[in-house]
């Protein structure tokens, strides 16, 4: 469901007073796994937290997944169904004094003959040596350690942590799940949002697959007192939508952009269009798309529309010039160019063929036909011998050999048949023909 539900220690008395009113969200904690709303992947039987709950064995976690979809909830739930004790902390408010405190009372619980289950949320906050922290403690079965985390693992977290722990993908709920949540509100408040069902809909989608941004704005629409349902209009004047999750150094930022490249690499401009919109509705530098779509022209379009490039660095340039929001239009317009120029990545193919190629040879001389010899004891070397200048040859092309002669002539640029690189295709063919011919 969603991570509305921040515990401290679960031993710990509740400090609000029995009658004060209690969040919409808290009202609707789920007290089983089975009662979690989207994450039905991982909770059933046979997926992975189902499974070491039936085998009795749970292991240390990281959740991993974006904001509301359950990820403290899942924790908590987790340590009452292996009766551990539940203590959670924050990794941007807990330092290392705090850490040692909750070692130390787990350690105390242990020989009391109770395990601990540590949810740390926000754990990529933690750095290098904090991180490393966890791990003796990990070890000795002091914690079984619950991680939450929004960024992907991969980046964020330690090797050695991450090899104790298995991670957990949480989805973002569906607009299927965020109906059932909002229906369960529905019957907690005893009433129906009066709301047509056309504006049921538009709030649906303004949660954004958040469960907690979902239960806060049905908590405003509850409280409204109004004469008639709201319909979508009237509903956008009294809410904001929820701000797109991206981070523009974070995990979504690279899906994003990958989503992006693999759009227009793919041929679909309205799938690359829709992709470069979601990037600057969240904020992405500008400058930043118009160095990765020139990118793209290099490496997927190449020389099969040389055009592609010289149309990117316009855009670029035009970006500069113009500024926002004006600039973003011939970006955009570069954007459904490369989806639609015909694609060769016969040239990067090439270059890293050709880099391997130079890592193997070392440090192989080139023939000498083809070196200057602008001294005498050069030319007593062989410098230049034998040099066959191309402009005298028949047809301008000598067929002369340019690889160092311990090399066998390899095959680097391997034209397609899209686009211009026909032409060029064409071309090395020919020269292929005639340096059979020449001997070369």
């Amino acid at each position: 469901m969603s991570d509305l539900f921040d515990l401290q220690d679960a031993a710990a008395p509740d400090s609000a007073p029995s009658s004060a009113p209690r969040p919409l969200a808290d009202r609707l904690r789920p007290a089983r796994l089975e009662d979690v709303i989207g994450q039905s992947r991982v909770l059933l039987p046979e997926g992975p937290l189902g499974a070491m709950l039936a085998a009795g064995s749970l292991s240390s976690l990281i959740l991993w997944g974006p904001p509301g979809v359950g990820k403290t909830t899942i924790a908590r739930l987790l340590a009452e169904a292996t009766d551990l004790a539940f203590v959670q902390i924050s990794a941007i408010f807990t330092g290392v004094p705090e850490l040692r405190k909750v070692f130390e009372a787990a350690k105390l619980r242990r020989r009391q003959g109770r395990g601990t289950l540590l949810f740390v949320d926000e754990i990529h906050r933690f750095n290098k040596a904090q991180q490393d922290g966890f791990l003796p403690h990990m070890e000795d079965g002091t914690i079984l350690l619950v991680g939450a985390t929004t960024e992907n693992p991969s980046f964020e977290l330690n090797a050695a942590l991450l090899s104790r722990a298995q991670v957990i993908v949480l989805e973002r709920l569906s607009l299927a799940d965020l109906e059932r949540l909002a229906q369960r509100a529905e019957k907690e408040l005893g009433r129906s949002l009066p709301i047509t069902p056309e504006a049921r809909e538009a709030l649906i989608e303004m949660a954004d697959g958040d469960g907690r941004a979902l239960l806060n704005l049905v908590e405003q629409i509850a409280a409204w007192k109004l004469a008639a349902p709201l319909d979508p209009v009237a509903l956008g004047q009294r809410l904001m939508r929820r701000a797109a999750t991206y981070d523009k150094s974070g995990d979504a930022h690279f899906n994003l952009i990958s989503a992006l490249h693999k759009s227009v690499r793919g041929s679909d401009p309205d799938a690359a269009l829709y992709w470069f919109a979601r990037m600057l509705e969240g904020g992405e530098d500008p400058r930043f798309l118009a160095r990765r779509l020139t990118r793209m022209a290099v490496e997927d379009i190449g020389l099969a529309d040389p055009q592609a490039q010289a149309l990117c660095l316009q855009g670029w340039e035009t970006y500069e010039r113009l500024g926002s929001p004006e600039g973003e239009l011939a970006l955009a317009q570069a954007v459904t160019y490369l989806a639609l120029a015909p694609k060769s990545n016969a040239g990067y193919v090439a270059y890293k063929a050709a880099r391997e190629l130079a890592r193997k040879t070392g440090s192989e001389p080139p023939p000498k036909h083809i070196l200057n010899a602008p001294t005498r004891l050069m030319k007593e070397q062989g410098y230049g011998a034998g040099y066959a200048y191309d402009h005298d040859a028949q047809d301008g092309f000598s067929g002369q050999n340019y690889f160092p002669e311990g090399v066998r002539r390899p095959v680097l640029y391997q034209p397609v048949e899209r686009g211009y690189e026909r032409e060029l295709k064409k071309r090395l063919d020919w020269f292929a023909k005639q340096r059979e011919k020449r001997g070369g």
